[in-house]
């Protein structure tokens, strides 16, 4: 056995990491499609926002996170569906407002300590028992909706308006959709962190599709492309001292850039 799988934090790491690998590019690849890519950044910091809560509270800041972004979510669906904002204006609306919310309840709470550090860029060695049973039970259920709603979510994506003509419920659809990205987004912040979680959906994805290969085939790669990042990211954390986002997200933009140059090829 390796030197790192003999610490318990590590293992906990390895499994709440596998797990969000697999989440993470099954919802960035519906949102890229839809041409919502700062869907999951929006997200993030309405995440931040839940943690900041939370702390203050002192109540597990995860599902604090889960929690605001979920009614973040319904929100700015339910804006961006009354056509009376535009949908990027939408999301810079909730990503500023939660990002001022997030450093208004800081000041209250007397200072900017190492586990909302933790948070922002992520720490292998904070993730719990409890957060890890946490973490996988969430994904699975946000991995079995992708599953059992993957028509659905593929035909609203395309072409939602042929959707709705052949009688979907898309806006109920789309509700689902970015609700399942706020669950995704907030279960990964112990892993990537609230600054870089959005990178690790989108990054993955975009790799990808510069193979230009069928949906399927793109999702697939899109997780592999992920989980091999999380897991390299996670090594090169342990043994080099770094944030486990940074280092996670620093090799998915490696795959991107090999990417690049294959295609090209």
């Amino acid at each position: 056995m390796l030197e790192i799988f003999q610490y318990d934090f590590m293992v906990r790491a390895f499994e709440a990491g596998i797990a969000i690998g697999i989440v993470a590019p099954l919802i960035g690849m519906f949102l890229v499609v839809r041409r919502y890519s700062l869907m999951a950044d929006t997200l993030a910091h309405v995440s931040f926002a839940g943690v900041a809560i939370g702390l203050l509270l002192k109540i597990n800041p995860i599902f604090s996170a889960i929690g605001l972004s979920v009614v973040a979510a319904f929100g700015i669906e339910s804006l961006r569906n009354s056509r009376r904002i535009f949908g990027e204006s939408v999301l810079a609306l909730f990503l500023s407002g939660s990002l001022a919310v997030a450093v208004i309840i800081l000041s209250l709470a007397k200072g900017f300590n190492a586990n909302l550090f933790s948070y922002l860029f992520g720490s292998i060695s904070t993730v719990s028992t409890g957060d890890l049973l946490v973490i996988i039970a969430l994904a699975i259920i946000v991995f079995l909706d992708v599953v059992f709603l993957y028509k659905e979510l593929f035909f609203t994506s395309f072409d939602p308006e042929l959707a709705e003509a052949s009688g979907l419920p898309v806006k109920v659809i789309n509700l689902m959709m970015v609700m399942l990205a706020a669950v995704a987004v907030a279960i990964s912040i112990r892993i990537v962190g609230v600054l870089l979680i959005g990178a690790l959906m989108v990054i993955p994805v975009i790799s990808a599709m510069q193979y230009g290969r069928g949906f399927r085939i793109t999702l697939i790669l899109s997780v592999v492309f992920s989980l091999v990042s999380v897991i390299t990211g996670l090594f090169a954390s342990y043994y080099f001292d770094l944030a486990s986002g940074g280092a996670i997200v620093l090799v998915a933009l490696i795959f991107f850039i090999l990417s690049l140059i294959v295609a090209k090829k």
